[in-house]
Formats: structure tokens, C-alpha cells, sequence
């Protein structure tokens, strides 16, 4: 561990930043912690950080040893309307790189207008937890390479599953598909959260595009928690992914929050 010692401009007590192991870090200042940092490697092989701190002083204090202790790029992510942390990354060299909206979702066929969708001739809907482990893997695959040959697996929502290396379905019972033939060509991952359900992924094979696919997945998993009493379910969408925007705003989604991803290069 490593220490990093400060004079606090608001006594005559020194804070200290020590590096607990290699994900943390405190920041003390007369015996009582005053503030900490993380990092956490996520699956796409970048490096996100956060810190939680009451005072923009102890921050600025705990960004600098962390900045000194870790290799860049460094990531983080903030909510757009809390200008106070924007700033305070800002003033340790974070710059925006993206910006991802959040969607309030109406599961309501009245409300959404699917309630007359039905999949395009040849495919039907596998509903969450019936899909065959395999071909879902094999699907999963096709589509996280086709996005990284794209526009990169970076515009992906932040806010990503952990999972062991090299896997990229870790609950498939959360997952419905489309299916043709004896092909998947389609999927949606919903997350059961107690609060409301969260649409962590949707996607269609890329020689599977225009075709309705990705609006008859939403049928199906919006009919199914309006019919379990779930009246709205959450997502997040990158700014610059035009299509899944237009396909939830054309449903009634609402956008409500909007988070920056910063990067320190």
C-alpha cells in the first residue's frame, strides 16, 4: 500500500490517501475517512474509476493519487445533471466521450401501439428462459462482433454485466430470441431489477436489419410485463445509435436522464 499525505486547507489535520489494494482507496483525515476511490476493470478491457468524497478539496486529492497509481485511458461515468462531479472530473483532465440517454418504457400495448406487432414471415418469438444455450451464445457472438467491426462495443450502454472471461451470456434465462429456421437472428436481455425491469441489450443480426425484428422482440417483452403488472421498464441508449432511438421514441418511451462517460487519456 501507498500513502500520499495533504495538508487540508481546513484544519490543521493531514489527509492521507492510501492505496487499500489494487481497486481502492481511502482518504483520511483525523482518524475518520473522508473520502474513497474505486476502479473496476470492465469486461471490454477498460478502466472505469469512481470516487465518492464530501468535498471537492478531498477529490481533487484522491483523483490525483489515483491518476498517479493507475495506467490510462481511465473511464468514468456521471449523471449529465450533476454539474458538481462533471466539473470536479473535468478538473482532473476527463473530457466527454459519450452520452447515453435513459428511457422510461410504457409496457402498455395501448400506450406503445404494439399490441398489433407480430414477427415478420418465417420468425417467431422464443420467450425468456426457453432459448437453447447454444444457439443464444452463438448468437450473442455474432452480434457483439458485428457491433465491435461497427461502431465498437464502446457505445454500448456503460453500465455492463460483469461475467468470467470469454463469457458473454451469464443468465440465459433472462434473454428472449427471434428465430428463423433453425437460426436465432435476434435478442433481447431483460433484468428482472425489484424496482423495474431494465432492457440491458437488444440487437439483430446485421443481415437481419429492417425488417421488424427488433420491434416485434419489443412486443413481445413489453406485452409480457404488462401482463405480469409491470407498467414501465428502463434503458439506456447512446446518442449516436439513431435507430434504437427512433424505435423508442416511436412507442412512447420518455427520455429522463442522461449520463456522460468521461475519459482521461
Amino acid at each position: 500500500m501507498n500513502s500520499v499525505h495533504f495538508t487540508s486547507g481546513a484544519s490543521s489535520h493531514a489527509v492521507v490517501v492510501t492505496r487499500m489494494s489494487d481497486t481502492l482507496w481511502h482518504a483520511v483525515e483525523d482518524d475518520r475517512t473522508v473520502g474513497r476511490g474505486d476502479a473496476s476493470l470492465r469486461p471490454d478491457g477498460r478502466l472505469f474509476i469512481s470516487i465518492d468524497a464530501w468535498h471537492g478539496a478531498t477529490f481533487d486529492r484522491i483523483a490525483d493519487t489515483m491518476l498517479e497509481d493507475l495506467p490510462t485511458p481511465l473511464y468514468t461515468v456521471v449523471d449529465e445533471a450533476d454539474q458538481d462531479s462533471t466539473s470536479a472530473w473535468e478538473r482532473a483532465g476527463f473530457t466527454a466521450a459519450r452520452r447515453e440517454w435513459g428511457y422510461l418504457v410504457p409496457t402498455d400495448p395501448e400506450v406503445t401501439g404494439l399490441g398489433s406487432v407480430r414477427p415478420p414471415s418465417g420468425v417467431t418469438i422464443v420467450p425468456a428462459g426457453a432459448a437453447e444455450e447454444g444457439r443464444l451464445r452463438t448468437l450473442d457472438r455474432i452480434v457483439r462482433d458485428e457491433v465491435e467491426a461497427a461502431v465498437g462495443w464502446q457505445t454500448m450502454p456503460a453500465e455492463v454485466l460483469p461475467r468470467p472471461a470469454g463469457t458473454t451470456v451469464v443468465d440465459p434465462s433472462k434473454y428472449a430470441v427471434a428465430q428463423h429456421a433453425d437460426q436465432y437472428v435476434g435478442l433481447v436481455r431483460v433484468a428482472p431489477l425489484p424496482r423495474q425491469p431494465r432492457i440491458g441489450l437488444i440487437a439483430v443480426r446485421a443481415d437481419r436489419h429492417r425488417r421488424g425484428i427488433a420491434r416485434a422482440l419489443l412486443a413481445h417483452t413489453l406485452g409480457s410485463l404488462h401482463r405480469s403488472g409491470t407498467a414501465a421498464a428502463w434503458a439506456e441508449v447512446d446518442e449516436s445509435n439513431a435507430a434504437a432511438t427512433a424505435l423508442f421514441e416511436s412507442i412512447g418511451a420518455r427520455r429522463t436522464a442522461g449520463t456522460l462517460e468521461l475519459v482521461r487519456r
